[in-house]
């Protein structure tokens, strides 16, 4: 799936609307000066708006990505593009990238 690369200051969000940050950037790939992002790295969310049991089944606390770059690749991972997928846990809801850097894409 092609898309811009995500990077560690962009704005991703669980479908809650709580923010979701990266744990462990990879520095060998910049753009716009910052830190690339490798789909086995999992994401940890941080003010999510959904409940917790019994009134649902929140709030989302960590995410994990399962569609990177089938083509672009740094230190042997697929990097994170802007239509890449991931699933929060433990609601199942997906993550949202709403704001990226447009400089520089893959596939």
């Amino acid at each position: 799936m092609p898309g811009f690369l995500l990077h560690v200051g962009a704005t991703v969000l669980c479908s809650h609307g709580g923010q979701a940050q990266p744990t462990a950037p990879n520095p060998r790939v910049l753009v716009s000066g910052q830190p690339t992002v490798t789909l086995t790295t999992p994401y940890v969310v941080a003010g999510c708006a959904l409940p917790p049991p019994p009134g649902a089944n929140g709030p989302c606390i960590t995410a994990q990505w399962l569609v990177g770059t089938t083509r672009v690749f740094s230190n042997g991972q697929p990097l994170l593009v802007q239509s890449s997928q991931a699933i929060c846990a433990p609601t199942g809801t997906p993550l949202i990238i709403a704001v990226t850097q447009v400089r520089a894409s893959a596939i």
